[in-house]
């Protein structure tokens, strides 16, 4: 049975509970979403890479595959860097990704951007600070 692949991407870090942010959000939405198989890349300083990341769904039985920034907006890293580590020119969403012989499409999503799910946990987290006072 083919399942498609997730991969969320986080741009890396030397510090330990940045990474942990990445993987531990990867294992969420692989236990929310049994019929998906979910990995986690990053862009600098920690591994998996993402080109590595990738290689690894050569293992599994993928029809598609997701890549995910988990970045809040736009820059060089969503714009440009990202999209040439798989293969698509800037601007582009979709592509190919070689696997067991044959190709299946990859698709690029959005950075997190305005929306009203980040806006209601940024209000969660202030009123568990002022809970505080």
């Amino acid at each position: 049975m083919t399942k498609t692949g997730i991969l969320l991407v986080g741009h890396g870090s030397k510090k330990e509970y940045n990474k942990n942010l990445i993987t531990k959000t990867a294992e969420i939405i692989a236990q929310k979403n049994p019929d998906y198989i979910v990995r986690c890349g990053f862009m600098e300083f920690n591994e998996p890479t993402i080109r590595e990341s990738l290689d690894l769904f050569k293992q599994d039985d993928v029809d598609s595959i997701a890549v995910v920034p988990l970045f809040l907006a736009r820059g060089v890293h969503i714009d440009e860097d990202i999209p040439g580590i798989l293969g698509l020119a800037p601007g582009q969403k979709r592509g190919l990704f070689p696997l067991a012989g044959k190709e299946v499409p990859l698709v690029y999503a959005d950075p997190i951007g305005p929306n009203p799910l980040l806006a209601d946990l940024m209000m969660e987290n202030a009123k568990a600070a002022l809970d505080l006072i």
